[in-house]
């Protein structure tokens, strides 16, 4: 084993070696271990650390690592029960169906296997990640004083103002949420009622789905073009179902990385406002522009409160840095602060701080440029592969952000068979029936080069991807 070797990887051979150790043993030294292993102290202090979780070592200060003496595992009992109980209404009531289905948000969460490129991913790379910045804002974060105090519930006043000055309005209209998805939760719940319909774009991010379902909506899907959802069948989609909230994503939209055209973001907050309905405009990919001038958002433009609008600082940064925030004006602000508050209190106040600390500092501006050229440059490299090994799954249009590539595949196409296939050349990709909230018009996958090292092994990525296309195909 040597000093790249993880910890979880020496965590798992010494998990198998303590078979050779009675109850109560001790095992060697860190020191020992590292010798053994030609490990650094960190990986050996990490593996043991997973065992101590586990319950398999305890820990003594000063003493060693021994092997638990924890008892034989007891039988398992019998919890068949909770089928029934789990899907049972009250028989009294009304029923909500609810389907708590997280398959099509776990197809990006999901490390993929060792070998496997990943271009199913929707965080960035390692490489483009502010991880110093971090580090140094989380450590500035720390030194603080009050740094672990309570905060405000709505969150602190300055990070407030920052995120009020990104979306142009003002402090008492913004509530700091723990990321983009537990705002889209709050806002869901404190607009919807369960069993109501959400009009959602289509195809849309499947987040919002598994949420909705999960709360008991019925999302009802509104057709988009390259220029972003047809404003047309919003108005018919509200008049059919009587829904009080529609869902979209107007800048790089997930997956079809379509902008909402100019001349229809007037018309779709008007004809929301008309329906006495809500627009949760999710503007996740605001700092994943490709270094062009962006629109403002809905919200910038929205004096009447029709939008409310989620904003997030994960995309840019890293997946464990979980701050965004909630943007509305009127009442609907004391609703969604009173359901955040519910639901969790407020965000730690460590977080809040170090998130100051890194919009504040000089290398921000640097690192969301360095993000727009490398995005900028991974999606050349993907458009370049694609037309020299898969030219018929080019699109037609070159997105001007964000991380994905929305392809259409030829009618017939298994996606599903595509994307197992895929796996088994080693590369993985994002099936595009996740993305409908009904039945899918034609057969699609979704493409990301964000999650990617750079263009040679997006070259590989789409290399493997041909090869499993082609086996498909011949199957036809």
């Amino acid at each position: 084993m040597n000093d790249s070797s993880s910890s979880a990887s020496l965590a798992d051979v010494l998990r198998g070696e303590l078979k050779r150790f009675s109850p109560g043993a001790k095992l060697p030294s860190s020191r020992s271990l590292v010798d053994r292993f030609g490990v650094s102290p960190v990986t050996v202090s990490r593996a043991l650390a997973a065992l101590a979780a586990e319950g398999l070592v305890e820990t003594r200060p000063g003493s060693g690592t021994y092997r638990s003496q924890a008892a034989p595992p007891a039988a398992l009992a019998d919890t068949s029960w909770q089928q029934v109980a789990l899907t049972a209404g009250d028989q009294h009531a009304e029923p909500a169906p609810r389907v708590v289905d997280a398959s099509g948000v776990l197809a990006t969460l999901a490390a993929p296997p060792p070998g496997v490129i990943p271009l199913n991913g929707g965080y960035l790379h390692a490489d483009l990640q502010p991880q110093q910045a971090l580090g140094a804002a989380l450590a500035r974060a720390a030194r603080r004083p009050g740094a672990w105090d309570r905060p405000p519930v709505e969150g602190l006043t300055a990070l407030r103002a920052w995120f009020a000055r990104e979306a142009g309005v003002g402090p008492a209209q913004v509530l700091v949420t723990a990321g983009g998805q537990a705002a889209l939760t709050t806002a869901l719940r404190a607009l919807a009622p369960p069993g109501s319909a959400l009009l959602v774009e289509s195809p849309t991010y499947p987040g919002v789905l598994a949420v909705a379902r999960a709360a008991g909506l019925r999302p009802v899907p509104v057709p988009t073009d390259a220029d972003g959802v047809r404003p047309d069948l919003l108005e018919e989609a509200f008049d059919a179902t009587g829904a009080r909230v529609f869902f979209c994503q107007p800048l790089f939209q997930n997956p079809t990385g379509a902008v909402l055209a100019p001349a229809r973001r007037e018309r779709v907050t008007a004809i929301a406002r008309a329906a006495g309905a809500f627009v949760i405009e999710d503007d996740f990919a605001r700092r994943l522009g490709h270094g062009g001038p962006l629109p403002a958002p809905l919200v910038a433009d929205d004096p009447h409160g029709t939008v409310v609008h989620v904003t997030s600082l994960t995309k840019p940064t890293s997946p464990s840095l979980r701050v965004g925030a909630l943007i509305a004006r009127g009442p609907v602000v004391e609703r969604l602060r009173a359901i955040q508050v519910v639901d969790s209190f407020f965000v730690p106040r460590p977080f809040q701080e170090a998130t100051l600390e890194l919009v504040g500092a000089p290398a921000w501006p640097r690192h969301l440029r360095t993000v727009a050229a490398g995005l900028r440059e991974r999606r050349d490299a993907m458009l370049a592969a694609l037309r020299r090994d898969l030219p018929e799954l080019v699109p037609d249009r070159v997105p001007a952000g964000g991380y994905l590539l929305w392809l259409r595949l030829p009618e017939g196409t298994d996606e599903t068979a595509l994307c197992t296939a895929a796996l088994r050349a080693s590369v993985a990709v994002a099936a595009g029936r996740a993305y409908f909230a009904a039945e899918a018009p034609a057969p699609y996958i979704r493409v990301s080069f964000a999650d990617t090292s750079g263009s040679e092994e997006i070259d590989e990525g789409i290399r493997r991807l041909a090869t499993a296309f082609a086996e498909v195909r011949a199957g036809i």
